[in-house]
């Protein structure tokens, strides 16, 4: 069979394309890897333990606004480790009380940011039966209003109630009153959330308040702006 002239032509432009393509997906390779070279290094280098608390700033959203600017900080979420099967994995208060990879929390951060903060040498007796306080709450449904029953739990919320539970009462942090936080940008966010006018009294522990117990101290952080109040990290 003869090769005609429209074959040849038809051949040709099949191969610049793919040619084109190479080069394209090369490129957006490349720089894809670039952007998230430093997020992949700094969850290698990260050596978790468990009990440690991470803490990242979540993608904005309306609430995610609003928890970081009552609080004035980045820290919008936040979860325990532990190792379950083998695997590393996050306790959190996120959809629910529930589990989720410690790769996938990481990466699931705004900009790849997280913040690692460990209990003191004294306080790590402590961690198996935080972990075990916090297993029992797996399942309940998230919080969206941050009232301090049980019904609902939200992140920090978790965290420090299983701290409390298992070591017979010592406190995790401070519990904050929401009228004494920076809340006036955010009343309507609150409001609609809460489905009624802003309940200034209610007590709550926020990610900043939980981060600031004297307890913890900064082990490790990636692309975190962190308080000034925060200590510098342990040695």
């Amino acid at each position: 069979m003869s090769i005609t002239p429209g074959s040849q032509r038809r051949r040709k432009e099949r191969r610049m394309f793919a040619a084109v393509a190479v080069v394209f997906f090369t490129i957006v390779g490349g720089v894809a890897a670039w952007e998230l070279a430093p997020a992949y290094l700094a969850y290698w280098k990260y050596q978790p333990r468990e009990g440690d608390l991470l803490f990242q700033s979540l993608p904005h959203s309306r609430l995610v606004n609003a928890i970081e600017g009552a609080t004035a900080s980045p820290y919008s979420h936040c979860g325990m480790v532990a190792r379950v099967n083998g695997k590393w994995v996050v306790y959190e208060a996120f959809r629910k009380v529930e589990t989720t990879p410690l790769r996938q929390f990481i990466f699931r951060g705004r900009n790849d940011a997280f913040a690692v903060y460990r209990l003191e040498p004294d306080c790590q007796q402590y961690v198996p039966a935080t972990i075990r306080q916090v297993e029992l709450f797996l399942g309940r449904p998230y919080d969206v209003r941050y009232r301090m029953d049980d019904e609902k739990i939200y992140c920090s919320e978790l965290i420090y109630k299983a701290y409390d539970l298992a070591t017979g009462g010592q406190k995790l942090g401070q519990l904050v009153r929401l009228g004494d936080l920076d809340w006036r940008p955010h009343k309507s966010t609150i409001e609609f959330y809460e489905q009624g006018p802003v309940p200034l009294n209610r007590q709550m522990i926020t990610p900043r308040d939980l981060a600031e117990a004297d307890q913890l101290q900064l082990v490790y952080s990636h692309n975190v702006a962190v308080p000034l109040t925060e200590r510098a990290p342990a040695r």
